[in-house]
């Protein structure tokens, strides 16, 4: 049995992935570092190599679920305790990721979310992204009975519990609010915990300016409809 996994999603970050994985060799230096390429098209696979990260290369794209999932796996099928769950594009500092491993070993925790609207300061999305993550962590709250800030949050710790749902189980729409709403459904410990986030500096997000407008909306929108989804399933088993 090993210990920590830091798993680092990457689709075309040729212009950040080397500097991501020096930055989590920094702060989790005990920690084994893979990069998962999901069907890039660019340098990411070689710069991730070159600064000492193993990498697995998706054929196609599969999207940060599928890639997410990827990375699960392996640290189920390796042993691994812990997941730290880090993005290729450099917003999720180093730092931060080696704070929230200690928060889930020191809290006993099954997974731990690292929230950017927890604290002051640091890179907060547009607004209106950020409205349509206030809404969908409001509805994920009323919905698990617990108090969520930032359910897109792709910066997270996940110990052995987490690891074999996750593996077994991701979901592929709304990655990071569902993969939370499956956590609590099946009684994972889950703490929030601030963090500050940096914004992107480089490369592109896979949510592009013309579709910013209307991410918050879909998003909250989405959520509300899994919730009803699940309401009425409940009902149907009654």
């Amino acid at each position: 049995m090993t210990g920590a996994l830091a798993i680092i999603r990457a689709f075309n970050e040729q212009a950040t992935v080397a500097h991501v994985v020096a930055d989590v060799r920094l702060h989790l230096p005990q920690a084994d570092v893979v990069v998962i390429d999901d069907g890039s098209t660019d340098a990411t696979a070689a710069r991730a190599r070159g600064a000492g990260a193993r990498v697995v290369s998706l054929p196609v794209n599969l999207g940060m679920g599928g890639a997410a999932q990827t990375g699960y796996r392996i640290a189920r099928d390796e042993g691994h305790v812990v997941a730290v769950q880090v993005d290729g594009d450099g917003q999720h500092p180093g730092r931060e990721a080696a704070r929230l491993v200690d928060v889930l070993c020191q809290e006993q925790c099954d997974l731990v979310v690292g929230s950017r609207f927890a604290t002051a300061g640091g890179d907060r999305s547009t607004p209106a992204r950020r409205a349509g993550i206030h809404v969908a962590s409001r509805l994920l709250s009323a919905a698990t009975g617990q108090r969520f800030t930032d359910v897109t949050s792709g910066l997270r710790a996940v110990g052995p519990r987490g690891i074999a749902l996750f593996a077994t189980r991701y979901p592929c729409d709304y990655v990071e609010v569902e993969a939370l709403f499956l956590a609590a459904r099946h009684g994972l410990r889950i703490a929030e915990v601030p963090v500050m986030m940096r914004s992107r500096v480089a490369g592109r997000s896979t949510i592009g300016p013309m579709h910013s407008a209307v991410y918050g909306v879909r998003m909250a929108w989405g959520v509300a409809a899994l919730m009803a989804d699940r309401r009425a399933l409940a009902k149907a088993a009654l």
